[in-house]
């Protein structure tokens, strides 16, 4: 029989988690190899070009585009604030004179003497990469960024939302199949990440918006209240740059999902640690899963966080298709031999027993991910 392999969600307790931190465009690194830093310390920095605004001179001026330079109040490479006097002609007898004020603050790049237009640089754009995650640096790219590493549990989600945030988890509800309701939420969540059970509806993620919780991690989401929430229908589009005030993490999948034991009794013993979070979701090519890190405050020498990919009889796996997507089970038969499936496509599949009721059922071998230990 031939060696079956998918990828897995991690959840581990202890392991070495290293954190690329690069930036967009070269620009400065701000760390060295073995500093020790915060989740919010900028790592590296760099300045993006702001955009040029063309001022068309001649034409407010009234004047020959050749002539443009015999007005000029300021000269190249000057720096410029937003109203302040570009240009003016004399006008006559000292009357009826033609201005010109700049339209935003910037820096006069040029003058293009053909048209008699200018160009105005807009100030650059800061662009700042902070550490993410509590840690020590372990290696620099010089002008790039700088690789973080931290010794703690690591637990990925199945799809999330929103960006990067830190905060300490809080686990207010009895346990993994308990829903996140607006009664567990409350003031003291304020800045907290929060762990539901079984999944959260719209109104618990109102109630831990308006309470200024910064993240919720729980089982399941329904999509129509994840749309409530987002405004918008998220498509199949990278999932991590919207523009929302809480990250949210669901770790079993779409509805009202019972969370694996093993994650929430994971998150419970971590109540009151300072957690890493990031809802960024990437389920096709390039796959890219939410995350949720918490460093431990005196490492032990983990090993470093290896995803184990083979399928093996016992093995616990997730189901992430139809008629079953979310629901986990364990493998339980590896026939060798292809079968024909509902598409009439010629596949390998497997037999697995469910967690919940403990029907075994048969699914294509594509349609699971493992569960690493």
């Amino acid at each position: 029989m031939g060696t079956a392999y998918t990828p897995g969600l991690t959840v581990s307790g202890q392991a070495v988690i290293r954190k690329t931190r690069l930036l967009p465009i070269k620009g400065q690194v701000l760390v060295k190899v073995g500093d020790q830093v915060q989740p919010d310390q900028i790592v590296a920095r760099a300045e993006l070009p702001g955009i040029i605004q063309t001022v068309k001179l001649a034409e407010l001026l009234g004047v020959e585009s050749k002539e443009v330079h015999n007005y000029l109040l300021v000269k190249e490479g000057d720096k410029v604030t937003k109203g302040q006097l570009l240009a003016e002609t004399k006008g006559f007898f000292g009357l009826f004179k033609a201005s010109v004020t700049a339209p935003c603050d910037g820096t006069f790049e040029s003058l293009f003497k053909a048209s008699g237009h200018m160009a105005l640089r807009e100030p650059p754009i800061p662009i700042e990469k902070t550490a993410y995650i509590m840690g020590r640096v372990v290696e620099v790219m010089e002008g790039e960024g700088a690789v973080i590493e931290t010794e703690g549990a690591f637990v990925q989600g199945i799809f999330g939302v929103g960006g990067e945030r830190h905060g300490l988890l809080a686990v207010p509800v009895e346990g993994p199949d308990t829903i996140l309701e607006p009664r567990h939420i409350s003031e003291e969540h304020r800045g907290k990440v929060l762990v539901g059970g079984a999944g959260v509806l719209a109104d618990g993620i109102k109630r831990a918006v308006e309470v200024g919780a910064l993240g919720i991690v729980c089982g399941g989401v329904k999509d129509s209240d994840l749309i409530e929430y987002l405004g918008f229908d998220i498509g199949v589009a990278i999932t991590g740059q919207e523009k929302i005030p809480l990250t949210l993490i669901i770790t079993e999948g779409f509805g009202m999902l019972r969370m694996a034991d093993r994650t929430f009794r994971l998150l419970k013993s971590l109540e009151g640690r300072d957690a890493a979070i990031n809802g960024a979701t990437q389920i096709r090519a390039g796959v890219i899963r939410p995350e949720i890190i918490v460093p431990l405050s005196e490492p032990r020498g983990a090993a470093e966080v290896v995803e184990d990919q083979t399928l093996e009889i016992g093995k616990p796996i997730r189901i992430i298709r139809e008629p079953y997507f979310g629901a986990l089970a364990t493998v339980t038969q590896l026939p060798p031999e292809l079968r024909e499936i509902e598409s009439g496509a010629h596949v390998r599949v497997l037999y697995a027993k469910l967690n919940q009721n403990g029907e075994e059922v048969v699914v294509p071998r594509a349609n699971v991910e493992i569960i690493a230990e």
